[in-house]
């Protein structure tokens, strides 16, 4: 069945959602990526660590660089410096991280117990920036009454143009269920685009939330994490697009491959694409491509084992090709 057509994200996540892992993720089928989340004390500072998290390149369009902080000024700020840069599209702000080294200084999720000052925040933010200004929530703290409903009517008075809403609380982190009921309150309750995040791992799930939340579109995190096809996988099941994916040639027998065959297949290609990103856009990092090797074998046959064999390689091109030739030869074997 064709199912109404509606964006899907990839989160913006530490330490995943690198440059070159968001111009796959895009090649993949997401409509949007957004870049890790990034402080906006340490760009206000001029790291270069920092700014490198929302570099773009002329294949990310649009680019949507996210902060975060606990600082009004130094927001506004980092707000300023990233809209020196005409590359960037939207500005996303965070206040959906519930990692403790975050929420002790009054930002991320924290700031959802003070929506005075998380509008306020907002509000100074859009009164500078030459871009649009969008937000990502989570329902709450988790500590009385959730203030997500609320404050996303705020936003949307002060001119957010778009809100996602991670349905769980700071206090839960990334336990229980995300509960869609309370996002779909808020979709209900401002006419700006409300995106949903939370338990969408395939094309069932994603298909359920949209149902439930009447939400304009979804947003996947950990679902994407070693597993970029999922945006692919999720549009074809809904019958949004028909074409193959790059990993599918014309001649392939595709459709009689067995799944685990298939996902060593769709693995294999973003992984060598993801390499070969990283070099067209000058981001190289054997930090980076180890953890995303780890990902792009996690939960297939003999993967545990590999990822040992991994662990006290140190040079860049010996890693890059014994898990591309892993991954190669189990599509062949499986």
């Amino acid at each position: 069945m064709k199912y109404k057509y509606s964006p899907i994200f990839l989160a913006p996540m530490e330490g995943v959602s690198d440059l070159a892992f968001r111009i796959l993720a895009r090649e993949c089928g997401a409509d949007f990526t957004i870049s890790e989340f990034t402080s906006s004390t340490a760009l206000t500072r001029g790291s270069v660590k920092s700014w490198t998290k929302v570099s773009t390149h002329s294949l990310e369009k649009p680019f949507i660089p996210q902060i975060f902080g606990g600082d009004i000024s130094e927001m506004v700020k980092a707000t300023e410096l990233l809209c020196t840069n005409k590359s960037v599209d939207v500005i996303d702000i965070n206040f959906g991280c519930p990692a403790p080294k975050v929420c002790k200084n009054e930002a991320g999720a924290a700031l959802l117990g003070n929506p005075e000052k998380l509008i306020n925040m907002v509000s100074a933010c859009i009164n500078v920036s030459e871009v649009p200004i969008s937000a990502k929530l989570r329902l709450g703290t988790g500590v009385g009454e959730d203030t997500a409903l609320e404050i996303s009517k705020k936003l949307e008075d002060i001119g957010v143009v778009r809100i996602c809403i991670h349905g769980r609380t700071l206090k839960q982190g990334y336990r229980g269920e995300a509960n869609w009921s309370k996002i779909s309150k808020i979709v209900e309750a401002v006419s700006i685009p409300v995106i949903a995040n939370g338990d969408i791992i395939d094309s069932t799930s994603a298909s359920a939330c949209l149902e439930e939340t009447g939400a304009a579109g979804i947003m996947i995190g950990r679902g994407a994490i070693g597993n970029p096809h999922i945006f692919y996988k999720i549009k074809q099941d809904l019958g949004i697009i028909n074409s193959n994916p790059p990993w599918v040639y014309d001649n392939d027998d595709w459709v009689n491959y067995g799944n685990i065959k298939q996902d060593f297949i769709a693995r294999s290609w973003c992984w060598n694409r993801y390499v070969e990103l990283m070099k067209i856009t000058n981001s190289e990092n054997k930090q980076s491509l180890k953890r995303h090797a780890i990902s792009f074998t996690k939960h297939l046959p003999g993967g545990s084992k590999f990822r040992g064999s991994l662990q006290f390689i140190k040079d860049i091109d010996e890693l890059t090709k014994k898990v591309s030739l892993w991954l190669k030869e189990g599509s062949v074997n499986s």
